[in-house]
């Protein structure tokens, strides 16, 4: 278990972004590349070795779950973006999909597991596996998600009403999915694995209906995650809990019961004062506001000034964290200078220097 490599690496005074998409997308042919192992590999590679870190951190591509499991049903490609249940899966029918699953030969989980293999080969990096959260995958999954939520947390169950019973379901099939998907990247080499819970936070969850004593954010949240937590214990693998979504405390403080190695948090948050809810063995990792970088209305100054109050900031808490961005760094068509100066901007300041170097060589 790798909690006190992230703790070291933490106080060394690190900085990274998740940047793998930003370096997959200077190749000519990054499609084809997305869809091969070992060249992706390479890319991860290239991505740990340009930001000066032992991280090889994978593509975040949060839908593969969503294909395997489409796929195992038979639904043709052509639908998968759009497709949603409406009604709710029996378990023998997500008994099929888990087990099919286990075969599958879909070209984006086999490029994810063959680049962690290729790290654990070829590199002395430190390989990591990417997945999404069940409840963020969910609500790929139905029309409308929101409502059934809050149904559920009025205390209406899948016996009342079928909206609750598909969410039931899918929040079932979601976590074997998702174990499925992490077992095969384990496999491959992986020691942590990044899960990203986006969906978890005030637009599908009520605050107030929560703060009466709903406790349906536990029931679709924490209890999924924790049943793949405890698949990750079993195997000797660590978690990294990700959510950049809009939260408020209370949804943090939960967060912190899945024990993760490190928790990363959306620009919305302040890290200086979140700080006080999360232990200090959890590294914390962010936030800045990449999502901004393509425009010009957030200028490299602007990065800067924003690094060196986190980097301020957090120092004077004394509590581990890495700085980073809020979540990957998308490449922008006819963009891409304008980001990549920004994210080196920003790495610059870990250490108190002012950037680093055009190359982002540490």
């Amino acid at each position: 278990m790798s909690r006190k490599f992230f703790i070291e690496l933490a106080h060394s005074g690190h900085a990274v972004p998740i940047g793998a998409d930003l370096v997959l997308h200077e190749k000519e042919d990054h499609d084809a590349i997305a869809n091969d192992g070992e060249r992706l590999g390479t890319v991860i590679e290239e991505t740990a070795r340009r930001f000066g870190t032992p991280l090889a951190m994978p593509l975040m591509d949060l839908r593969i779950e969503k294909a395997l499991m489409l796929e195992a049903m038979g639904v043709p490609e052509g639908d998968i973006e759009k497709y949603h249940f409406n009604e709710a899966p029996v378990p023998d029918e997500i008994a099929s999909i888990e087990e099919k699953i286990s075969r599958s030969g879909n070209a984006r989980m086999r490029a994810t597991c063959g680049a962690i293999r290729y790290i654990v080969e070829n590199t002395e990096l430190f390989p990591m596996g990417m997945c999404i959260g069940p409840f963020s995958l969910v609500t790929k999954l139905m029309d409308d998600p929101i409502t059934a939520v809050y149904m559920k947390g009025m205390g209406i169950g899948a016996e009342d009403d079928p909206a609750v019973g598909i969410l039931d379901a899918l929040l079932d099939l979601s976590v074997r999915v998702i174990i499925g998907y992490l077992r095969r990247q384990i496999d491959a080499g992986a020691r942590a694995v990044i899960m990203c819970e986006p969906a978890a936070n005030i637009v599908y969850f009520s605050p107030r209906q929560i703060r009466e004593g709903s406790d349906v954010f536990d029931r679709c949240v924490i209890d999924t995650n924790g049943k793949i937590k405890n698949f990750l214990d079993g195997a000797g693998v660590d978690l990294v809990f990700h959510d950049c979504g809009e939260l408020d405390n209370a949804m943090i403080s939960r967060f912190v019961s899945l024990n993760p190695v490190m928790i990363s948090l959306g620009s919305s948050r302040k890290l200086w004062e979140d700080e006080r809810l999360i232990p200090k063995d959890i590294v914390i990792y962010g936030n800045m506001p990449t999502k901004k970088f393509y425009s010009d209305e957030f200028s490299r100054e602007d990065a800067v000034a924003a690094a060196g109050e986190l980097v301020r900031r957090m120092g004077a808490t004394g509590h581990p964290f890495i700085l980073g961005s809020e979540c990957d760094v998308l490449s922008v068509p006819g963009r891409e200078d304008v980001i990549r100066g920004k994210v080196h901007a920003f790495l610059g300041c870990a250490c108190g220097c002012d950037e680093r170097s055009a190359s982002g060589n540490r």
